[in-house]
């Protein structure tokens, strides 16, 4: 049974987006919607012993940080579009939202407190997103497709007719790709549609269940030659993608600052937003001041995304990352870039480290670390173990500094603690990464010296 609460003074937001506030019995109450500041109302909607959960429905006093939001289909409503949490407040504030959330992570979790808090790295707000997962649902009852991100807390698919976070040409693109998939015989097993924007190449990678018939691959055709995509087709894992015609442009994105040019595939992992990476690799290579004649590591390395700006300043860098199939794109793009003289990779587990392991890629002057959501928890370890017990690996040395690129705080924060706390490191500076404006998504980096 729902219930709407007297008025509550919003003290603060957290992660998800939802205002905090408490209620007069001093349970927490978080609310849909609301904002740091404001006095509302809220419908309850969920009860536990020490909190309450509800969704805005009144508001006496509205906070200065309130805007209204870019995109017709954000909001509370029914079959609002979940794919973005914050469109409601300011984006400057969103920033700072994120900003606390890794100095809170950093000081809650790790017990570490950075010696300098970095200004954030900030970019476009909206048009950003180059790349995306639209799901794909043929709705026979109302005889219509829709192609969008998920609903707000529902496994449905929203009703989107444009897309403010991805850019305009993308975002023209939905109605006209809802009157293509309408037209297809395979309409019903066309369950997704993944974006992948290079600098000159907009790839739509379409995941089919049944073979498609040569008219569905006609409408493609016209499809790609009308609005000028690449299709490229997934039967099964994304191993199976294939172009659907080859020739045309490569699908690569550039990085200016270092003259390099990273070709990749439509289901490799790139940065989703291509302004903060460029940004956040500039700023990466600047906190690591790699000089001429010293050895790197860039653990976690994907298809070169830092290694091949590294080699540019390096004497000699070591790539290592857990997928054979990225370290062989990896090995290409060096080749591509005139840098294969300079760089090594190799595929590994990282997330069974060890000691020994760590002793056996040789010690390096300076470290990157740019691991996915689950950390580098095995890396950190095996550098806190060796510096309780140098036994583990004679005549091996740590680095002197290490930049950590992070996309999950609680983790950063986790192996943060171990390398300040036990492996003798000081985090001499961190700061925010807004990679994914308007959603609750958390980047970071931080700078640890010894």
């Amino acid at each position: 049974m729902t219930q709407t609460t007297d008025w509550l003074k919003v003290e603060s937001i957290e992660l998800e987006a939802q205002g905090v506030a408490h209620n007069t019995e001093g349970k927490v109450v978080f609310i849909d919607g609301a904002l740091p500041g404001e006095i509302v109302k809220a419908q309850i909607s969920r009860r536990k012993n020490n909190w309450e959960q509800g969704q805005l429905t009144d508001i006496k006093k509205e906070s200065p940080l309130r805007v209204t939001p870019g995109c017709p289909h954000f909001g509370l409503h029914a079959g609002a579009c979940g794919g973005c949490k914050m469109q409601h407040l300011h984006a400057g504030a969103q920033v700072a939202v994120k900003q606390r959330v890794v100095e809170d992570n950093l000081w809650h979790l790790g017990k570490v407190k950075p010696e300098v808090m970095l200004r954030p790295i900030e970019g476009p707000t909206w048009g950003y997103r180059y790349r995306a997962r639209f799901s794909v649902r043929y709705v026979q009852k109302k005889g219509v497709v829709l192609i969008g991100f998920h609903e707000r807390k529902s496994r449905y698919v929203a009703d989107m007719q444009v897309c403010k976070v991805v850019p305009k040409v993308v975002s023209d693109l939905l109605m006209p790709m809802r009157a293509l998939i309408m037209g297809m015989a395979e309409r019903d097993r066309l369950p997704q549609i993944e974006l992948a924007m290079g600098d000159e190449v907009i790839a739509l990678v379409l995941r089919h269940l049944n073979p498609l018939p040569d008219g569905d691959l006609a409408l493609l055709r016209e499809f790609a030659a009308k609005h000028g995509v690449q299709w490229w087709l997934q039967p099964k894992g994304p191993d199976t993608v294939r172009l659907l015609d080859e020739g045309g442009p490569q699908l690569a994105y550039r990085l200016p600052e270092f003259g390099v040019t990273m070709p990749f595939k439509p289901t490799d992992f790139t940065q989703v937003n291509p302004h903060i990476n460029a940004s956040l690799v500039g700023r990466a290579l600047r906190l690591l001041a790699v000089q001429p004649g010293e050895r790197v590591i860039d653990w976690f390395c994907g298809l070169g995304n830092f290694t091949l700006p590294l080699a540019t300043q390096a004497r000699e860098v070591l790539g290592i990352e857990g997928s054979e199939t990225l370290v062989q794109r990896s090995r290409e793009n060096a080749a591509a870039n005139g840098l294969a003289h300079k760089t090594s990779f190799v595929a590994r587990n990282l997330f069974d480290m060890t000691p020994g392991l760590l002793a056996a890629d040789g010690v390096a002057d300076r470290w990157l670390i740019d691991p996915p959501r689950e950390g580098a928890f095995a890396l950190a370890k095996a550098v806190a173990d060796i510096a309780q017990d140098p036994s583990l690996a004679p005549g091996w040395t740590p680095p002197k500094r290490i930049v950590y690129v992070s996309c999950n705080p609680a983790t950063l924060a986790r192996d943060a603690g171990l390398l300040v706390n036990v492996a003798g490191y000081r985090c001499t500076a961190a700061s925010a990464v807004n990679m994914f404006p308007h959603t609750a998504h958390v980047e970071s980096i931080a700078v640890f010296d010894r």
